[in-house]
């Protein structure tokens, strides 16, 4: 029975005080009250935070998208999250295209140019695919991870402190506007004219003045230390800027890393590519021509590329001087290239070769001569030495 008295009585100051709050936050609406101002400095670290947040949710949301394009992706691994359970392994769209272009390069014949070329571009694209997985990977967990437990945990602590500072604000508040009233009644209860009424409706307005600067004091005490909690804690925003710069550098380093790798994966693939030999690049009734360098395809342009269809690089004159004349010559290499199978031989740019026509060989083409090693090399890979 005690309990449940203590239980109504906590009840009915709750709700006291709560509608005191009401009363004193609508006044203050209305300007019919007056409001206690925090100071500038406390102002400007609630700001700090709050931009801090809006700020970092937009960065956060938009990294997401940018990791996972998919909605319906993302809608699933929240739910896993949420459910505290791994989310099963997905392939990505890079690995899907890999797998595909390499199914329909084994369809249509690894031996073909087209089919060979699919199988290439698709393992290359399955090489991306793990790459984009590794970025998501570490993108999470070292720059998703603090960015999401600074909005889950650390600014719902100050947005708890901030809404017990506002409580206590409007508290003291309320307390100014019941003490300035009691001694505006106190005042005007002093100029009655009745002796008898006089008394005693002093004492009542000095009773009632005395609790109402005691209730000040309590409520002024309560809100310094509250304003002094919550200034602890917005000050802490400086290292939290502090650490999601470490978190952005982590980032920028994953995205550095994978990019370089992309690069990487797909200068190889244009080597392959621009690899097979002029017999082998004919496909689908189309002219062949020489292996293009991919120094010379990007001066070019892919607009030029792409206007000429399939297209020839014509020969230096000196070296079709070569082709005509039965003696051979020093070369320089003027790019990389990898032999497309054993007939032909492997250069490194800037390396110096012997070079002769061979009666019957293809006009794009010389045999290449480096110590023991033996080839043909496309004619527009080299530099004829005087």
């Amino acid at each position: 029975m005690n309990i449940m008295d203590f239980n109504v009585k906590k009840l009915a100051a709750d709700a006291g005080t709560f509608l005191s709050r009401a009363v004193q936050f609508t006044e203050e609406k209305l300007g019919q009250a007056e409001k206690t101002e925090l100071d500038a400095h406390l102002e400007n670290l609630l700001s700090k935070a709050e931009c801090t947040k809006i700020w970092t949710e937009k960065i956060m949301k938009q990294t997401e998208v940018l990791l996972q394009p998919n909605p319906n992706a993302r809608i699933e691994e929240f739910v896993y999250e949420k459910l505290d359970r791994k989310a099963p392994s997905r392939i990505n769209n890079p690995e899907l295209l890999g797998q595909y272009m390499i199914d329909a390069g084994t369809e249509f014949g690894p031996g073909t140019a087209y089919g060979n070329a699919l199988i290439k571009c698709g393992e290359t694209q399955k090489r991306i695919g793990t790459a984009d997985r590794e970025l998501i990977q570490t993108s999470a967990l070292n720059f998703l991870t603090p960015l999401r437990n600074f909005i889950e945990g650390d600014y719902k602590t100050i947005a708890k402190e901030r809404k017990l500072l506002q409580n206590k604000r409007l508290d003291l508040d309320a307390a100014k506007t019941r003490l300035k009233k009691a001694k505006a009644a106190e005042t005007k209860s002093s100029q009655l004219n009745s002796a008898r009424l006089e008394g005693d409706s002093i004492m009542i307005w000095a009773e009632e003045v005395t609790k109402s600067e005691q209730e000040l004091r309590i409520t002024q005490s309560e809100f310094d230390r509250q304003a002094e909690i919550t200034r602890l804690l917005l000050e802490g925003i400086s290292s939290t800027h502090a650490h999601h710069l470490r978190c952005l550098n982590d980032f920028v380093e994953a995205q550095m890393t994978y990019y370089a790798q992309c690069y990487q994966y797909m200068l190889d693939l244009q080597k392959q590519l621009g690899s097979f030999p002029s017999n082998y690049l004919s496909n689908n009734n189309q002219t062949s021509g020489t292996p293009v360098p991919s120094a010379l395809s990007n001066a070019i342009g892919p607009s030029a590329m792409a206007s000429t269809g399939s297209l020839v690089i014509p020969s230096p004159v000196n070296l079709n001087d070569l082709k005509e004349s039965s003696g051979s010559r020093k070369a320089r290499v003027l790019y990389d290239y990898d032999a497309a199978n054993s007939t032909e031989l492997s250069l490194l740019a800037d390396e110096v070769i012997t070079v002769f026509s061979v009666v019957g060989m293809d006009s794009d083409w010389l045999m290449g001569e480096r110590g023991n090693q033996k080839g043909k090399v496309p004619i527009t890979y080299l530099e004829l030495l005087n």
